[in-house]
């Protein structure tokens, strides 16, 4: 009985310590909570100090970053959920339409991401984030004019932005002008010659326009960078094929293999090293 009487006394006081809190008290914990990586406990937190005051002004702010919390867990449509209550609240919050556009785009609902990207556009015209987010998705609709317009955007206001420069590079291949997109390729290649994705793209460029000799020069400069990239070992290996180098390509697609290519999946490229 005295067990008992012990445990019951235990359990009010922790509900009468809980209660006892107040909401910034809370509010403050579960800040420390998650800044210290203890997601789960910065959620029930996040979450308590909610329905302590649910019209506080700054529940806005707190549904922000249960969003953010629910993110870092991976439970992103419960993290999209925050942040719509977040936005419920404040709906002109650039910061929380960029969160929640870049969970839409995660989970493929990229309808709903332009919109949330639009808006910040709308509020913020020079955001570089949103124009850079909003451009993919016009890549992937193939509205290149529309997605050009955003890079143009970035790169004047950021003429070193990388990535701005290479979809813009990506665009002219795409629409044809392959001597522009190689210019751009070249340019920068020149100031982030440690990047094998760059060299790897204008392997790609120069197999378009007919030059797989060159192509070769900067397959193998990415494997000298990148020297464990399994996917570019066995592209290097087809173009020396195309070439008739058969004791090169074969020698790429066993590296290749040796990287975790299923022999299986180059089978038909080993029989024509042969």
């Amino acid at each position: 009985m005295r067990k008992i009487i012990l445990l019951f006394i235990i359990s009010f006081s922790a509900l009468y310590h809980s209660y006892g809190q107040t909401y910034n008290e809370v509010v403050d914990r579960a800040m420390k909570c998650a800044l210290c990586d203890s997601l789960v406990q910065a959620e029930q937190l996040f979450r308590q100090a909610l329905k302590m005051d649910p019209n506080n002004a700054r529940n806005a702010l707190l549904f922000s970053n249960l969003g953010t919390v629910l993110k870092r867990m991976g439970r992103t449509d419960e993290a999209i959920e925050a942040y719509t209550m977040a936005l419920n609240i404040t709906p002109y919050s650039t910061a929380m339409l960029l969160n929640r556009g870049t969970l839409y785009l995660d989970k493929g609902l990229d309808s709903k991401a332009y919109v949330d990207f639009c808006n910040v556009i709308d509020l913020i015209p020079e955001n570089i984030e949103a124009r850079l987010y909003r451009a993919y998705i016009y890549m992937q609709r193939r509205e290149y004019k529309e997605a050009r317009i955003d890079y143009n955007v970035i790169v004047g206001k950021e003429p070193s932005h990388k990535a701005a420069r290479i979809g813009l590079a990506m665009l002219d291949q795409l629409e044809g002008n392959l001597t522009a997109a190689r210019d751009k390729l070249n340019l920068l290649i020149g100031e982030f010659s440690d990047d094998a994705s760059l060299l790897v793209m204008r392997a790609n460029l120069d197999l378009d326009r007919g030059y797989p000799e060159s192509a070769v020069l900067d397959l193998e400069e990415a494997l000298r960078v990148n020297p464990d990239d399994a996917e570019t070992t066995v592209q290097l290996g087809d173009v020396y094929l195309s070439l008739k180098q058969k004791g090169k390509a074969l020698n790429a697609y066993e590296k290749a293999i040796s990287l975790g290519i299923p022999r299986s999946a180059l089978m038909e490229q080993i029989k024509k090293c042969k």
